[in-house]
């Protein structure tokens, strides 16, 4: 590619500073967060996020304390084939159970969305699920159907299990990365990464070690929003040894009075930790060990398989034991009741641990309605009660009890709340929230009047220290709509960031957006770093002419201002104008334009051609061609001087460019004497010792001096006043007196890959 040096004289303050990428007012699209569960309720979790164009759903759960089609979130308000993920956080029903009838009812099948959970999460949500579908098919109300085998199956297999810590990333600037939740085995919170936009769900967490759960984990990211749970609101629990001790008591005592104790346990997670502190109590107390404890759940016994398999996600306590091939789930005193009718067979004390966790229907609500009428016995809750459930009606003791068949009994039986759900209570929960310090916290999970005390309480926390904090608590179908100000980061990479530039300086490259990212290359490292490739188009146009090669060039130069004479690789005569657009000489009677196509080269092209194809039918070309003239057409020597119309010499030698220059200077004192009158110079030879005043003008103004240096086109005044005027009138001068030619320059005529400049 040719390139030609050319002087271009700006006055020093017209300099423009480098172009800085901003983001216009206004550009920031909002993140919008829309609970369709669990929004000032604990069931049905379901999280809708969306940020430039992609939509994430986290969780979708039931409402166990909702039959049939009002148990599911309000997928209504969500068009499903347009979601780009599923995040699912566990296996719980209030946070999965919604799944099938969601990926095989809906349109989200339709879309090109996926859904994600850890590999034990997976495992253990399709014998869930399976379990719910059987439970379900003994209710004789068929409207309590939501979904069958077959689409539990089909759900299943097009989940996909990831792994902690794995950076998953899913399309255009979408990314997440799950941590240890705890909580149950599986559990996981996500880190949603949406165009540098970084959101973190919690889903339920534990900051608590049990006796086979890890922690959760504090991310390394910082998040900007953090959506949490607030179950437990400002509630503070017991610890958990003084909790065990309450616990193992209250059950020593129930049978220790010729009771049966009943504890309704989820299959999973909350089963798994107190049958292990069963079995380790009945180790260590002899006097016990003739009382049988069950636990009457198949679900449960089939799940010790996953168990068994995830150990390495599990403590310290059970990795350690497993190395010593010690199975602490190999339990000795705690048995599998695999057929529940042994109970009516075995008359004396008891303790049976079975399913549902609510109490709702299940072997623990038949249990309890045998049970409830003998005041020896006894109910335990372990986890958390949802509101509406049977399990959360007994925690107000009522007299009597609705039976499923109708009818009611009466309650004689003893119940104690023993929480062993593994969710953070106030002081947990405000500590972990303050570690991760996002700018704006979301609680979701938790019942409205606990998440408006939580709120309150968190606001103290910070304003006791100076600190301010944004909380959110929105209700279900209530979006809420956040706004950041982003900043823009560019990464400069390959040859560019060989070498670290000093601050101020301006770097010069490819700028590529890709997902939301930006990043700054030398454009022969693009296919390097980016697999993409460049190319150019040259286009070529031929054209008859029939006037001599003089007159081209005095018509070019009438429109241009000023054109560039050389010879191409072949040694034909060619002009460039503009630096973009050259014309070849191919015989005496046809003249070729080449040019490298692009936005600005094109126009110049056109413009081009418009002025060749015009030169034949022209006046001037007439009176021109009329004059003779000494040109040879069989012979080009591009030192050789034109006959210039006016009768100037007009060439390539070194004369003409300092005539051109002193014209110039001319001009440019015409126009700052029309302004100011007492003008001198330029100086164009001076004294030994006083080069600094070569090439320079003085204005004198009232006795005030100006000094312009025209080669650097610099203002230097005492004044700031007359400076300010003289670079001003300066301007207009190079702006009225500069060729169109000067003006704008186009982007090259042969580019090739190390010259390729592509329009970012």
């Amino acid at each position: 590619m040719h390139r030609h040096p050319r002087r271009h004289y700006r006055p020093q303050h017209a300099v423009q500073p480098p172009i800085q990428v901003l983001s216009p007012a206004g550009d920031d699209e909002p993140l919008t967060i829309t609970m369709l569960g669990a929004g000032q309720e604990v069931g049905r979790s379901c999280c809708v996020i969306e940020h430039r164009g992609k939509k994430v759903v986290c969780d979708a759960g039931l409402h166990p304390a909702h039959p049939g089609l009002g148990s599911l979130p309000f997928i209504d308000e969500v068009d499903w084939s347009t979601v780009d993920a599923i995040l699912v956080t566990h296996f719980h029903v209030d946070h999965a159970a919604a799944l099938p009838y969601i990926m095989e009812k809906t349109n989200f099948k339709d879309g090109n969305g996926k859904v994600y959970m850890t590999h034990a999460t997976k495992a253990i949500y399709g014998l869930t699920m399976m379990d719910t579908v059987r439970i379900n098919d003994q209710n004789p109300d068929v409207s309590g159907k939501l979904y069958d085998e077959a689409d539990v199956q089909s759900s299943w297999q097009s989940t996909i299990a990831v792994d902690y810590h794995q950076d998953i990333v899913i399309s255009g600037g979408l990314r997440f990365t799950p941590y240890h939740a705890g909580h149950v085995l599986g559990a996981s919170m996500f880190m949603i990464e949406i165009a540098g936009l970084k959101i973190l769900y919690t889903g339920d967490y534990s900051r608590e070690e049990d006796r086979h759960l890890v922690v959760a984990e504090i991310p390394p990211v910082k998040p900007d929003v953090m959506i949490c749970e607030s179950t437990f609101g400002v509630h503070t629990l017991p610890d958990r040894k003084e909790k065990e001790e309450q616990f193992t008591t209250l059950v020593a005592n129930i049978v220790r009075r010729g009771g049966r104790c009943l504890m309704p346990i989820p299959s999973f997670g909350n089963g798994q930790e107190l049958a292990l502190l069963l079995d380790e109590y009945w180790s260590e107390h002899p006097e016990l060990q003739n009382t049988p404890v069950y636990f009457a759940s198949g679900l449960f016994q089939r799940g010790m398989r996953v168990y068994k398999t995830y150990v390495h996600t599990m403590n310290q306590n059970i990795r350690s034991r497993f190395a010593r091939r010690d199975n602490p789930f190999d339990f000795k005193y705690v048995k599998w009741l695999k057929d529940p009718r042994k109970l009516n067979e075995h008359k004396g004390p008891c303790v049976v641990m079975a399913s549902a966790q609510f109490m709702s229907f299940g072997l623990s609500r038949e249990l309890l309605e045998d049970w409830a009428a003998d005041s020896k016995n006894g109910v335990i809750v372990t986890g958390y009660s949802i509101e509406g459930t049977m399990a959360r009606t007994l925690l107000s003791e009522p007299d009597h009890i609705e039976l499923l068949k109708g009818g009611n009994i009466p309650r004689r039986l003893t119940v104690k709340e023993i929480s062993f759900g593994a969710h953070v209570d106030y002081a947990q929960n405000s500590k972990f929230i303050q570690e991760i310090g996002a700018q704006h916290i979301v609680l979701v999970h938790g019942e409205a009047s606990q998440m408006g005390r939580l709120r309150a309480a968190l606001r103290d926390t910070y304003a006791t220290r100076g600190q301010e904090i944004n909380i959110h608590t929105p209700r279900n179908c209530e979006p809420l709509v956040l706004t950041f100000r982003q900043e823009r980061v560019v990464k400069a990479i390959g040859s560019l960031a060989a070498d670290r530039p000093v601050h101020g300086t301006p770097l010069k490259g490819l700028l590529v957006s890709k997902d939301f990212s930006y990043t700054l290359l030398d454009p022969k490292d693009l296919k390097d770093f980016t697999g993409l490739s460049t190319s150019s188009l040259v286009q070529k146009q031929a054209i008859p002419i029939g006037v001599d090669w003089s007159v081209i060039r005095w018509h070019l130069e009438g429109m241009y201002g000023e054109v560039e004479e050389s010879a191409d690789e072949e040694g034909r005569a060619c002009f460039t104008v503009m630096n973009a657009v050259k014309v070849v000489q191919l015989s005496e009677m046809v003249v070729e334009m080449q040019w490298s196509s692009d936005t600005s080269n094109d126009m110049i092209a056109d413009s081009a051609l418009a002025v060749l194809l015009g030169i034949d039918g022209s006046p001037a070309t007439v009176k021109l061609t009329s004059t003779p003239h000494q040109h040879s057409h069989h012979h080009h020597d591009h030192a050789h001087d034109h006959p210039h119309p006016n009768g100037q010499i007009n060439g390539n030698g070194n004369s003409n460019g300092l005539e051109r220059a002193n014209e110039e200077f001319d001009r440019i004192k015409m126009f700052l004497e029309s302004h100011f009158g007492n003008v001198t110079g330029p100086n164009v030879s001076v004294a030994e010792g006083e080069e600094d005043e070569l090439l320079s003008m003085t204005i004198n103004v009232d006795e005030v001096i100006a000094k312009l240096d025209l080669i650097s086109m610099r203002v230097e005044s005492d004044s700031s006043d007359l400076k300010r005027r003289v670079e001003t009138v300066l301007e207009m001068a190079l702006t009225t007196l500069q060729p169109l030619s000067r003006s704008f320059i186009g982007s090259g005529v042969n580019l090739n890959l190390e010259d390729t400049a592509i329009p970012a």
